[in-house]
């Protein structure tokens, strides 16, 4: 799915105008922020596979993740990242991904998400697919923003976009969930001022 990136990179810059000294929020803890608000939005999506058959249904939304570290990737985790402030979610990311590269997380700071967020775009990569990170029922696979030609108003335009893809296990999460999951994400991303209400 593509998401316009124009109304929440004017939000992120009037929020970092205001941010304690020393915090710098970023797009990434936005889509971390906006992750977890659609998985309350969508409780169904939000959910892991427990291999006697079972599904798990959580109530926490604790988004893991993807940091490069030499050798692979770890996955730490912003717990309750639907109930955390962007500034929060900035420092603690910030700490986390400071002490992955060192190795110094302890297990269950990487260890029990309910849901991955892998984000290339800083590496200019426009779309893939990720692997999803068991037992979790989805994962989240996001682009870097590029400037590209859009019809608004019947009208040629420009916007930032980025491309999102969404992988499911479809023993815990169908398709139509996935789907009504992105569509939660992106009306987060689209209009980000409806992450604050």
């Amino acid at each position: 799915m593509d998401c316009r990136l124009d109304a929440l990179l004017k939000f992120r810059k009037e929020i970092n105008a205001k941010t304690p000294e020393g915090v710098k929020v970023s797009v990434n803890d936005i889509l971390i922020k906006a992750s977890g608000l659609a998985l309350k939005k969508v409780p169904q999506a939000n959910a892991s596979w427990i291999e006697d058959g079972r599904i798990a249904m959580h109530k926490h939304a604790d988004v893991s993740v993807a940091v490069a570290i030499e050798g692979g990737l770890i996955t730490p985790i912003i717990k309750d990242a639907d109930q955390k402030g962007l500034a929060q979610i900035s420092t603690e990311m910030k700490d986390l991904a400071t002490r992955a590269r060192d190795r110094k997380l302890k297990p269950e700071e990487y260890q029990g998400g309910t849901f991955s967020l892998s984000n290339l775009g800083m590496f200019g990569i426009s779309s893939f697919s990720s692997i999803i990170n068991p037992p979790q029922g989805m994962i989240l696979s996001v682009g870097a923003g590029e400037e590209r030609p859009v019809i608004t108003d019947g009208a040629l335009a420009k916007a930032t976009v980025m491309t999102v893809t969404l992988t499911c296990d479809h023993r815990v999460v169908d398709g139509a969930n996935g789907a009504r999951w992105l569509s939660a994400f992106k009306g987060f991303i689209e209009d980000p001022m409806t992450m604050l209400m």
